[in-house]
């Protein structure tokens, strides 16, 4: 059965749902918007970087249970895709229950992820995954407990969070109840519950796109793989990515493995961004984001299609190519500042070379450690597009005004 999409803002339009419209859902309504798709952004503040390219933009808590149903109940969307944790989950899976609409991968996929405790309980006991060792803990005495059961040095997460918010390394007793503090507040949704996991030696860490997409031919949902993202993290927050990233056959042979089976487990269809530590030729799984990667913006340079155009092709039903093209980087551009109505200067020296290019997101308040943008490069060598995606970046001054 052949795809059909209508005329946005007409009466056969076909309406996509973003929940969270962040940097990265802003290049999937670019992308969906190039197939002419009409595209609805919500998220918990006004002017996101995604409401600012959609059709429609609504401000309300997508956590309140209530004014989500409200709002799709007025967009009556064919789709609805969810960009951040701090959603009322259990509304979508009632949503996709009723058949009221499809939540982009799953209803399933969406509750799961969204905490850490649901994806990893599938990922370690249910399809018995190589992962660290791992504890939950609720309450101050049960994580001084868990803390110790496992371990120093440790990290420390709460269940609900993303982009390093509430994450800390614990090296000794001594700063337990400190990173017990920060997890309570560092959360996107203060659920009291934190996971403490062991410390991997690990040579180096991974994200495998994985993109769940339709056979053209067949009709039947098949899994394909973009090259491993090499990332560097502070804090638990992406500072650069580059692709590829080298490692043994075997190694990459049980990253997609491990992809492919907890991908399978959530179901649906788009793209997947499965977190993985790799030494040597062992792998372990770490965690899975049914949406695009922040890693992934290095694919705005290395790949034909990019994370963003294979997550809105496989959504629609439509053939996906996840060959790259070149070696790439990125490099993210902070804030460093606390303040609304920013400037950016130096672009043009940052786009002197031929092989360089921009993402300035759009975000009307900046935080000294807020993505602003991000910088991508392309090279001979991914130590090369490291360099010059970092040159870039370094270019780029931002203002208070």
């Amino acid at each position: 059965m052949s795809v059909t999409i209508g005329t946005p803002l007409q009466s056969s339009a076909f309406k996509v749902l973003l929940l969270g419209s962040g940097e990265l859902g802003k290049e999937v309504v670019i992308s969906l918007q190039r197939l002419g798709v009409e595209v609805h952004a919500a998220d918990r503040y006004d002017h996101a970087p995604a409401m600012q390219v959609a059709h429609y933009s609504y401000t309300l808590n997508m956590a309140d249970a209530e004014e989500l149903k409200q709002l799709i109940q007025q967009v009556k969307p064919h789709l609805i895709i969810p960009e951040i944790e701090a959603i009322a989950t259990q509304v979508l899976v009632d949503i996709e229950q009723q058949n009221i609409a499809t939540v982009i991968p799953s209803a399933k996929a969406v509750n799961l992820t969204m905490n850490r405790e649901g994806i990893r309980r599938l990922a370690a006991e249910e399809l018995g995954l190589p992962t660290s060792a791992y504890r939950f803990a609720d309450t101050l005495e049960s994580f001084r407990a868990a803390s110790d059961d496992i371990g120093y040095p440790n990290f420390v997460k709460p269940v609900m969070s993303s982009s390093g918010k509430g994450q800390s390394r614990v090296k000794s007793f001594d700063e337990v109840d400190a990173a017990w503090e920060y997890a309570q507040t560092g959360g996107r949704v203060n659920q009291g519950t934190v996971i403490v996991e062991s410390q991997i030696d690990f040579d180096f860490e991974i994200t495998l796109l994985t993109v769940r997409a339709k056979n053209a031919e067949t009709g039947e949902i098949e899994t394909q793989y973009c090259d491993p993202i090499g990332h560097r993290q502070d804090s638990g927050d992406y500072v650069e990515s580059w692709q590829p990233q080298a490692m043994t056959p075997t190694a990459l042979e049980e990253s997609k493995r491990i992809a492919n089976k907890v991908t399978i487990a959530l179901g649906g269809c788009g793209i997947f961004g499965v977190e993985l530590f790799v030494k040597g030729d062992k792998v372990w799984f770490s965690e899975v984001s049914p949406r695009p990667h922040d890693t992934g913006l290095v694919t705005l340079a290395s790949q034909f299609q990019n994370e963003f155009e294979l997550h809105a092709r496989a959504i629609l039903g439509l053939p996906v190519n996840t060959t790259r093209h070149s070696v790439a980087a990125s490099a993210v551009i902070y804030a460093g500042v606390d303040d609304h109505d920013l400037s950016f200067s130096g672009l043009d020296l940052a786009l002197v070379n031929p092989n360089t290019d921009l993402r300035l997101f759009g975000k009307p308040e900046g935080f000294k450690r807020r993505r602003m943008g991000v910088a991508t490069a392309r090279a001979e060598t991914t130590d090369q597009a490291r360099e010059l995606a970092l040159h870039t970046a370094t270019q780029v001054t931002v203002q208070q005004n």
